[in-house]
């Protein structure tokens, strides 16, 4: 008889592990027993050498679908005689820092969505059912190691028939830690916005009011949703003005992939996506036929469309029959809703009724956004179902907290080998999103037990993430520069060390230079790079002014290639009297400049007429993709030689003046403008390879959210021998920033020992 001490890391708690330890040793008729701690799982086993191999081969090859194994160490140990049994103990909780990762929330299994649909079954609508392969994990925990104790769970006494699912080795919810049914767990009410009880099932009575056109918000399971009929025009627009959000989409809840598929065009992948246990929302072109009210997404030919998440959207959607509109529970601008108590002052005004439970929301966690292109799904906005899962870094070391950017903010911790990104935190502008990012690393640190070595920012002196860097007294702080840390995060997103070709195109960031930079070809890797080549720079006038007004970016990109003699477009006759203001602004010394190519897209689509004044962020550059017809034309493309090599916008601007004057539609300056973004970055790399001999391309930041730009650029840099990075773990937007910064401090620190 032999026996050995297993110590498991990765994503081992809070996903059937322990049962699955547990099964594995009696098939194999091996002793011992099993636990969680800090660091993951502990196991150990005793029994004849063969079987205890083949225990600890199918360890990994047999984890339960939710779990991620980094590691398995073995050790020996001396035999215990007359041990009986295998079993779970109690877990154990230290003072140290906690290794161990928390699990995503997962959306309902196909098993569970059965329970719940079976008229003879104890869970038969039971809006809370779950089990070892689904249900809340993140938004309930307080602390871990995870168990039910130290989760919000913990209110819910179990039943005597949930208890005993919940010791039953043979059974699925074994050791399931949310496991409840409708006689032990969290309930459902509906109510008035005042917290007055409405009669009837709560699921039916929402449902009867959403189809009379109503607007209920919906306590879920990382915070509240609002929802009404997709299908009605009115509602969508009750909605949009008292939410304040104007034109920017709207998400669907649909309740199958065959309902999703009659709104939206779908390959297998994205279908494969949808109905994933992340349940993401995904955005995908729009049937002609899709019975949806044009105020959903008014600004493009996109739908975003998400299967329920737990069985109470379900139940809800199933109920109404119908596609809902299933948005995020605030203002604009704000953090989503997770405190019951703030359901009346800040959506007292905007739902109608409350569809809430009585299960606390520990943690927030807006719905995941992504979409498919060029055979991959890249995220848009990592929350729900995906964070706070972890990003392997190819090397461990000391801890280093970042703090991200200051839109699409997220923060991540560096401990061990393991990069652990918080959810999508909004832009901190605005007061409560600050707040809620500021509780957000108290609690990351507080949850992990962690004192970071060092704390990463962003060097723009007046990001809001910068200033909190330099107000808390946690450790010596580094900045990092913008488009560095964009190319730092695509490396670790795909495992590559580097050096590599770094294309970092997004709408600005503050330059070693003191510009605005945006449009940048870097050559390096986390732990240091050149500016190789960048976008001419262009005056901003009016500075932020000109990020929600893109036509003062179409002056100063007209002025900076014909002079005060402007072309007469509609962009410049209709701002006739503020052109001289805002030109003078464009002379030297008399605005900020910048090369972001974000801003170039954005000067394109004011001149074609598409936006006046962004209601949102990226709004002109959306419509202006939205816009592109068929690809038949190209733009001259110029750089310069030398380094950093300019990359020239004035011939393309000239271009796209002469093309609107001869009365070409914008559908084909757009198709035109997109097509000259991917050969100018395809010539860029070919120039920087003949110096460098590098052949991997990162390609990073907001302008590669563009489906359309992504499908013409990326089989262009196949075709030419580029190796082709791209974000898959996160966006490329700033919400991967922190990644990318923490992936430089890890660097530096790694330098300096």
């Amino acid at each position: 008889m032999r026996r050995r001490r297993l110590r498991i890391a990765g994503t081992v708690q809070g996903v059937g592990f322990r049962p699955h330890l547990h099964r594995l040793a009696r098939s194999l008729s091996l002793t011992g027993a099993a636990g969680n701690d800090d660091d993951g799982v502990w196991c150990e086993i005793q029994g004849l050498q063969l079987d205890l191999d083949s225990f600890e081969a199918r360890v990994v090859s047999e984890a339960p679908p939710l779990a991620r194994v980094d590691s398995v160490r073995s050790t020996a140990m001396p035999a215990v005689e007359g041990e009986q049994g295998f079993a779970l103990a109690a877990s154990e909780t230290g003072s140290g820092t906690v290794a161990g990762t928390v699990p995503p929330d997962v959306a309902a299994c196909e098993a569970c969505r059965a329970d719940v649909a079976d008229p003879a079954g104890r869970r038969y609508r039971y809006a809370f059912t779950c089990c070892t392969d689904c249900g809340p994990r993140f938004t309930v925990v307080r602390s871990l190691p995870y168990d039910r104790e130290r989760t919000s769970m913990s209110a819910f006494e179990l039943c005597k028939a949930c208890e005993a699912e919940y010791l039953d080795p043979a059974d699925r919810r074994h050791h399931a830690q949310a496991v409840c049914c409708d006689a032990c767990g969290p309930a459902l009410s509906l109510e008035t916005t005042l917290g007055e009880a409405v009669d009837g099932d709560p699921v039916e009575a929402a449902a009867d009011l959403l189809g009379a056109g109503g607007i209920v918000a919906v306590k879920g399971v990382g915070g509240y949703q609002l929802a009404c009929r997709a299908d009605d025009g009115a509602a969508v627009a009750r909605l949009r003005h008292r939410k304040h959000r104007e034109e920017k989409p709207f998400a669907l809840l649909v309740d199958s992939v065959e309902a999703a598929r009659a709104l939206v065009e779908l390959d297998d992948l994205a279908c494969r996506v949808l109905s994933g246990p992340e349940a993401p929302i995904v955005l995908a072109p729009r049937r002609a036929s899709a019975p949806i009210a044009a105020g959903v997404a008014p600004d493009t030919r996109l739908l975003g469309v998400m299967l329920p998440a737990t069985p109470l959207h379900a139940l809800l959607v199933e109920a109404v029959g119908a596609t809902l509109v299933c948005t995020s529970g605030n203002r604009s601008d704000e953090p989503i809703v997770t405190d019951d108590a703030r359901v009346q002052p800040d959506l007292g005004d905007i739902a109608d009724a409350v569809l809430v439970h009585n299960r606390r929301i520990e943690r927030r966690a807006d719905d995941s956004v992504g979409h498919v292109v060029h055979g991959g799904f890249q995220l848009l906005r990592r929350a729900r179902g995906y964070a706070p899962g972890a990003v392997r870094l190819d090397r461990g070391g000391p801890p280093v907290l970042a703090v991200g950017a200051e839109l699409k903010s997220t923060v991540c911790l560096a401990l061990g080998a393991d990069a652990h990104m918080s959810v999508h935190l909004g832009d901190l502008e605005h007061p409560a999103a600050l707040a809620a990012f500021e509780a957000a690393v108290a609690d990351l640190l507080e949850l992990t037990r962690t004192a970071p070595e060092l704390v990463v920012h962003d060097r723009h002196p007046e990001y809001l993430s910068t200033k909190f860097a330099a107000s808390v007294d946690l450790a010596p702080r580094l900045g990092v520069q913008h488009h560095h840390a964009h190319l730092a995060s695509c490396l670790a997103d795909a495992g590559f060390r580097g050096p590599a070709i770094g294309v970092m195109f997004d709408g600005m960031g503050w330059g070693a230079d003191g510009t605005l930079w945006g449009g940048e070809i870097l050559v390096g890797d986390a732990g240091g790079y050149e500016r190789v080549a960048h976008l001419r720079p262009a005056p901003m006038p009016g500075g932020s002014a000109a990020v929600r007004q893109p036509w003062r970016m179409a002056l100063a990109h007209l002025h900076e290639t014909f002079g005060r003699d402007l072309p007469a477009l509609a962009c410049v006759t209709d701002h006739i009297e503020d052109a001289p203001r805002v030109l003078d602004q464009c002379r030297p010394g008399q605005s900020m400049l910048t090369t972001s190519m974000g801003r170039l897209f954005d000067s394109v689509s004011a001149l074609c007429g598409l936006v006046e004044t962004a209601t949102y962020e990226g709004q002109a550059a959306i419509r202006l993709e939205q816009a592109a017809g068929p690809d038949v034309r190209r733009y001259p493309v110029e750089i310069s030689a030398g380094t950093p090599a300019v990359i020239e916008f004035s011939a393309v601007v000239e271009a796209v003046v002469s093309d609107l004057l001869a009365g070409r539609q914008p559908s084909q300056v757009s198709a035109a403008l997109h097509r000259w973004v991917a050969d100018v970055t395809v010539a860029a790399c070919h120039q920087i390879r003949e110096v460098t001999g590098l052949s991997t391309v990162a390609l990073s930041g907001g302008v590669f959210q563009n489906r359309l730009l992504v499908e013409l650029l990326l089989p262009e840099l196949e075709q030419s021998g580029f190796e082709v990075l791209r974000h898959r773990q996160v966006p490329p937007n700033d919400g991967g920033i922190a990644l990318g910064q923490a992936a430089v401090g890890r660097a530096m620190l790694a330098g300096r020992g």
